[in-house]
C-alpha cells in the first residue's frame, strides 16, 4: 500500500508538499498541486482520514443518530441533512438508535473515536450527563434534554391545537388521539396537551390511546386501532400523532366499512411524502423537515465557529387539508 512518502518520492516533492496538498494549507502552485494529485492516482494512495483529521484538527464529519431509519419522517430528516451538510463540504455517519441505549451508547462512542466535528441527536434514552460530557458539538431535535445543549423542534402545541380544532368544525363528536407513549416526556407530548385542551374546551368526547414505549414499532399499530373502533365504535374523528399512524386508521376504517371523510375523519401529522399517497389523500400537520435539517446543521457550524445561536428554536406548522376530512 502506497505512503504519503512514496507519493512525494516519485512526485519529486517533500512530504510537506504533498501534506499541504491533502490539507488545502498554504500556497502550491497549480502545477505541482496536478503533479501530486497525479501521482496520488497512479499509485492508488488513498489518505488516512483520521490522520488528516488531527492535522487539521477537524473531521468534517457529523454524527447522527435516529431512533429508526425504517420510519418516513427520520428518513426524509436524514435525507435532508445529509444533502445540505455535503453541500457545506461534511459526509455524515447514520447510527440507528433502536431505542436501545446500550446501542446509543455504544454510537456515541464510535462517534467521539472518529473525532466527528458535532453530533445531532434526534434519539434520546440515556442520561443527560452522557451528553454534557462529550465535548463536541450537539444539537438534539424534539427532544430538550438540558438548558445547555440547543434543540430544535416543530410548534407541537399548535400542531396539536389545529388537528382537533379542524375535526371539531368538521362536525365530530367523538373523536380518538392516538398518540407515543407520554411516559417518555418528548415535546411531541404537546400535541396531546393541546388536543386535550381543545376538547375539554369546546365539551367534545374524546378518548387518548398511546402506544407503548416503543413508539416507533408499527407492528402495533393495526392492534391498537382494531380494539379503538371494538371498543368505541361510534368514533367519527381521529387525529394521529404521525401520518404512519393515520395511514394504519385508514386501513382499518376499510376493513370495519367506514367511509373517509363521510363516517370518519382522520388527521396525521408530520406530512411526510407517503400522506399524498394514500387514498384519500390524508390531512395532516405539516412539519418543516427540510428546515429542521438545514437549522440543525447550521446550529453545529455556529458552535463550531463559536458563534452566538438561540439554545431554543420552534419552528412553526401547516395544517395540510386534504380528502381525509
Amino acid at each position: 500500500m502506497a505512503t504519503i512518502h512514496d507519493v512525494a518520492k516519485i512526485a519529486n516533492v517533500s512530504v510537506t508538499t504533498v501534506s499541504r496538498v491533502l490539507n488545502n494549507r498554504g500556497y502550491i502552485s497549480e502545477a505541482t498541486r496536478t503533479k501530486v494529485y497525479q501521482t496520488m492516482e497512479q499509485l492508488n494512495y488513498q489518505p488516512n482520514e483520521i490522520a488528516r483529521s488531527l492535522l487539521r484538527k477537524q473531521s468534517n464529519v457529523i454524527g447522527l443518530i435516529i431512533p429508526s431509519v425504517a420510519h418516513p419522517f427520520f428518513s426524509e430528516l436524514a435525507n435532508h441533512i445529509e444533502n445540505y451538510a455535503y453541500e457545506l463540504g461534511f459526509k455524515m455517519l447514520l447510527c440507528n438508535s433502536q431505542l436501545d441505549p446500550q446501542k446509543e451508547k455504544d454510537y456515541i462512542e464510535m462517534l467521539k473515536r472518529n473525532r466527528v466535528d458535532g453530533i445531532i441527536m434526534g434519539s434520546h434514552t440515556l442520561q443527560v450527563d452522557e451528553y454534557k460530557h462529550l465535548n463536541s458539538p450537539i444539537v438534539t431535535i424534539d427532544r430538550q434534554i438540558s438548558s445547555e445543549i440547543p434543540y430544535i423542534s416543530s410548534d407541537n402545541y399548535a400542531g396539536g391545537s389545529l388537528a382537533a380544532q379542524l375535526l371539531v368544525s368538521e362536525g365530530c363528536k367523538k373523536i380518538a388521539h392516538i398518540c407515543g407513549n407520554l411516559e417518555l416526556h418528548l415535546l411531541a407530548n404537546q400535541r396531546t396537551e393541546a388536543f386535550q385542551a381543545v376538547m375539554k374546551e369546546k365539551g367534545i368526547e374524546h378518548v387518548i390511546i398511546q402506544t407503548d414505549m416503543n413508539v416507533f414499532d408499527q407492528l402495533q399499530y393495526e392492534q391498537i386501532i382494531h380494539q379503538l373502533f371494538q371498543d368505541h365504535p361510534d368514533l367519527d374523528g381521529i387525529f394521529a400523532t404521525s401520518d404512519i399512524i393515520a395511514a394504519f386508521a385508514v386501513k382499518e376504517c376499510v376493513i370495519a366499512g367506514k367511509r373517509i371523510p363521510e363516517d370518519v375523519k382522520i388527521i396525521g401529522y408530520d406530512d411526510i411524502s407517503a400522506a399524498r399517497w394514500l387514498t384519500p389523500e390524508l390531512t395532516t400537520v405539516k412539519q418543516p423537515i427540510a428546515e429542521i435539517g438545514k437549522m440543525a446543521i447550521d446550529l453545529i457550524m455556529k458552535q463550531m465557529n463559536e458563534e452566538v445561536f438561540e439554545f431554543e428554536n420552534i419552528l412553526p406548522v401547516e395544517l395540510i387539508k386534504r380528502a381525509s376530512t
